[in-house]
C-alpha cells in the first residue's frame, strides 16, 4: 500500500482533517493528522480514531503506523 492511499483513507475517515502520510517500504507509515475531530479527546481516542478509518488493513497492508495526532490548536502552537 502507497503512503498516498493510506493519507486518502484517512482524510475519508476524518473529514478536514490535514493529513501527512509517509513510508520508505510501503508497509510501516509515519502519519501526521491535524483534526478538529481531535479536541477533547485523550491520544489513545485520537489513535484509535485514526485506526478506524483503516478498518482491516491495520495488520496486513499496514504493518506499522506511527501517528501524531494534533488539534488544530497543537499544531499551530508548534509553528
Amino acid at each position: 500500500m502507497k503512503a498516498a492511499e493510506v493519507q486518502a483513507l484517512i482524510e475519508t475517515g476524518l473529514p478536514g482533517a490535514r493529513v501527512r502520510v509517509t513510508s520508505d517500504d510501503d508497509t510501516h507509515f509515519e502519519a501526521v493528522v491535524v483534526a478538529e475531530q481531535f479536541v477533547g479527546k485523550r491520544m489513545i481516542q485520537r489513535h484509535q480514531l485514526v485506526y478506524a478509518t483503516l478498518g482491516d488493513r491495520m495488520g496486513r497492508e499496514i504493518h506499522a503506523l506511527s501517528i501524531q495526532a494534533l488539534t488544530p490548536e497543537e499544531a499551530d502552537s508548534r509553528l
